[in-house]
C-alpha cells in the first residue's frame, strides 16, 4: 500500500483511524516510515500512547498525524507566492 501525502489530507478522521489500526496489524514498518515521512514527534507520540494506554492506538496516532498534516500545510501556504495584482501593482507607483 503506497500512501500518498496529499491524498492522506484528504481522509476523514474515521477513515485515517481505519487505515492507522490496520497499518498497526498488518505492516507496522509502514506505519513508522509513513510517521517519519510526516515528521510525527516520535517523542510527543510516546507520551501520548503512555498517557493512554487504554484507548485505541490508531485514534490517538491520528489525531498526532492530523495535527501535523495541518502544520504542514499552514506551512506550505506560508511559503507559496501569490502572483501580485493589479492593486498590488498600484500600490508600488
Amino acid at each position: 500500500m503506497e500512501i500518498n501525502l496529499l491524498a492522506l489530507e484528504k481522509l476523514s478522521t474515521p477513515d485515517l483511524e481505519t487505515m492507522i489500526n490496520e497499518l498497526i496489524k498488518e505492516d507496522f514498518s509502514k506505519l513508522v516510515q509513513l510517521l517519519y515521512r510526516i515528521d510525527v514527534s516520535e517523542a510527543k507520540l510516546k507520551s501520548i500512547l503512555q498517557a493512554n494506554p487504554n484507548e485505541n492506538a490508531g485514534k490517538l496516532i491520528a489525531q498526532v498525524v492530523i495535527e501535523r498534516l495541518a502544520a504542514t500545510k499552514k506551512a506550505r501556504e506560508s511559503f507559496s507566492t501569490k502572483p501580485p495584482t493589479i492593486d498590488d501593482d498600484a500600490e508600488r507607483l
